[in-house]
């Protein structure tokens, strides 16, 4: 069997760790020895930060996504339905309106009278 040996620590410490290791392990020792293995394999000091929290990174995506979301609602205001409507008017099957054709004036009073008669045959008549 393994022999044991006493390490000081401080008080609040030891309290800290006990519960910690508790909680994860079924032994102090697997604890420890889980801890020391983790930070000689990644290769980091325990006194390094790693970088933001997956709270901070949370945040930060849900602002980006936001913004994403409002540049997609400005294009589709701006750019996307003005387009579509424009798209649409030109492929309408509808007939256009005929104009009547443009008659100067002068020239559309005098088509009102009869330029040209019928010459009568006043013998056939009688």
């Amino acid at each position: 069997m393994d022999s044991f040996t006493g390490i000081r620590f401080k008080k609040e410490t030891a309290k800290r760790f006990q519960t910690f290791s508790r909680t994860y392990f079924k032994s102090h020792t697997e604890a420890m020895a889980t801890m020391l293995d983790f930070f000689f394999y990644n290769e980091i000091s325990p006194k390094e930060k790693l970088g933001p929290t997956g709270r901070t990174i949370e945040a930060k995506l849900l602002k980006r996504i936001n913004a994403v979301i409002a540049i997609m609602r400005d294009v589709e205001k701006t750019q996307t339905k003005p387009t579509v409507a424009m798209i649409q008017t030109l492929f309408e099957m509808e007939e256009p309106n005929k104009k009547p054709l443009i008659v100067e004036k002068k020239y559309a009073d005098e088509n009102k009278e009869v330029r040209f008669r019928e010459k009568r045959n006043i013998k056939n008549e009688l």
